[in-house]
């Protein structure tokens, strides 16, 4: 049973992006409610969209008039403004009971523990990938994310994720597990930890199939 919102890491060059943020999601308006921005304790506004797995838990069991803490995976939009993509929702104490006897939803949006207290807090963000870019004296870290295919007919397009913070150069082209805290609209770096090199696999040309008229 799966007692955190962001789940262990099952293999050392596992790829990931996720975290949590605390906030209220205010919906575009009410034709389009799975876009709109999440707004925090300052009163950022965050450019956020829900994912079809949370849509019906918020519609059904979760008041929009307060604050939650929202289990997302960050993107950077235009390679720099922070945007938000919303998968679950950690609040066992209100939700666990009612969903279980309910509903049946995909992790994570169903929690399975009775505390709401997270030893990381707030804003923490998992961030798994390769380092692709690194410039320490203006603190910034570029890391690429590999995505699995949903499906074996089409292929997951890596992501880049734009962090603040100091990461060596010569760790370029390595895989690297970082803690990352949301600070406003930017992610920076806490700590990270050095896995290791990327193996680089020569690039085989395919052949091209001729096409019968």
């Amino acid at each position: 049973m799966q007692n955190h919102p962001i789940p262990l890491v099952t293999d050392p060059l596992q790829y990931r992006a996720i975290g949590m943020v605390r906030g209220i999601y205010k919906p575009q308006d009410n034709d389009n409610f799975t876009r709109g921005a999440l707004i925090d304790s300052k009163g950022n506004e965050i450019d956020s969209v829900l994912l079809g797995r949370v849509i019906t838990l918020i519609r059904n069991h979760v008041s929009l008039e307060k604050p939650h803490l929202w289990v997302v995976y960050p993107r950077c939009r235009n390679n720099q403004n922070l945007h938000l993509q919303i998968t679950g929702i950690w609040e066992p104490s209100t939700l666990k009971k009612d969903l279980m006897e309910k509903e049946t939803l995909n992790e994570p949006s169903i929690p399975k523990v009775d505390s709401d207290d997270l030893s990381e807090g707030d804003d923490y963000f998992s961030i798994r990938g390769e380092l692709v870019f690194t410039k320490p004296e203006d603190k910034e870290v570029v890391i690429k994310i590999r995505q699995k295919p949903r499906n074996q007919q089409k292929k997951a397009l890596p992501f880049k994720v734009n962090l603040k913070g100091e990461v060596p150069i010569n760790y370029l082209k390595h895989f690297i597990s970082l803690n990352v805290r949301r600070i406003d609209y930017q992610l920076l770096i806490e700590d990270f930890q050095v896995i290791g090199p990327i193996s680089q696999q020569p690039i085989k040309n395919k052949s091209r199939k001729n096409l019968k008229n």
